[in-house]
């Protein structure tokens, strides 16, 4: 009945999270696209006026790091670890199922609400062209990297290297966020969307998993999940 009862609150809680992308998809699209639209271009424009051959290239190198079979691979290796390293499927589960949520909620965005690409030369060829929102790569570096932290910040018993290796993995999806405004590749809007609902659906699966329990007055990898 607890298992049951959890799996239902992670379901309500992913469709709250799809409809809200959804939805703000819609009146980007729509009501906002003028006034909200115009200032995301405006963005992109002075972004884009900014170029230099060097900041191509880090743009470049930082966008493969949250291509979508990179961060799958590294998606993979996050629950082969957390499986061998737990001994329980939870680590798995957390990692199928926020890759597999994320992917959801990123193709429902792009073909519900369909949004042309910043009016500015886009560096990442082959993109389609009105599929901008939501950002999948910056999508795919919270979910990726951030099942990494969840799982270092649980196991790694060294408190500096803790927060240091923590740290760089936060700090990788607002990079990939960057990179692809830079690349003329997102909005503003698009970016910070993804930015928000991967990670709460990340904070979802974290806590409905037991990889976020509360346990003896601290953050604990143990409690209620699948064995």
């Amino acid at each position: 009945m607890q298992q049951q009862s959890r799996v239902v609150r992670v379901v309500a809680a992913y469709v709250v999270i799809a409809a809200a992308v959804v939805g703000l998809g819609w009146l980007l699209t729509h009501p906002l696209a003028g006034s909200v639209g115009a200032w995301d271009d405006d963005v992109s424009r002075w972004v884009a006026d900014r170029r230099t051959p060097g900041l191509d290239r880090v743009a470049e190198v930082v966008t493969f790091v949250a291509d979508t079979w990179v961060g799958v691979l590294v998606a993979l290796v996050v629950a082969v670890i957390a499986y061998v390293v737990d001994r329980s499927r939870r680590g798995p589960v957390l990692v199928v199922a926020a890759v597999l949520g994320h992917l959801g909620i990123y193709l429902l965005g792009t073909h519900l609400d369909p949004r042309d690409r910043p009016p500015v030369e886009i560096l990442d060829p082959g993109l389609v062209p009105d599929h901008s929102f939501p950002s999948g790569h910056v999508g795919t570096a919270v979910i990726a990297y951030g099942c990494v932290a969840v799982v270092l910040a649980l196991r790694l018993r060294s408190a500096p290297v803790r927060r240091a290796a923590v740290g760089l993995l936060v700090l990788v999806p607002f990079l990939v966020a960057l990179s692809r405004l830079y690349q003329g590749a997102h909005h503003v809007t698009d970016v910070v969307t993804s930015l928000l609902y991967a990670s709460a659906w990340l904070v979802v699966l974290a806590r409905a998993t037991g990889w976020l329990t509360p346990r003896d007055g601290r953050r604990s990898g143990s409690g209620p999940a699948p064995t």
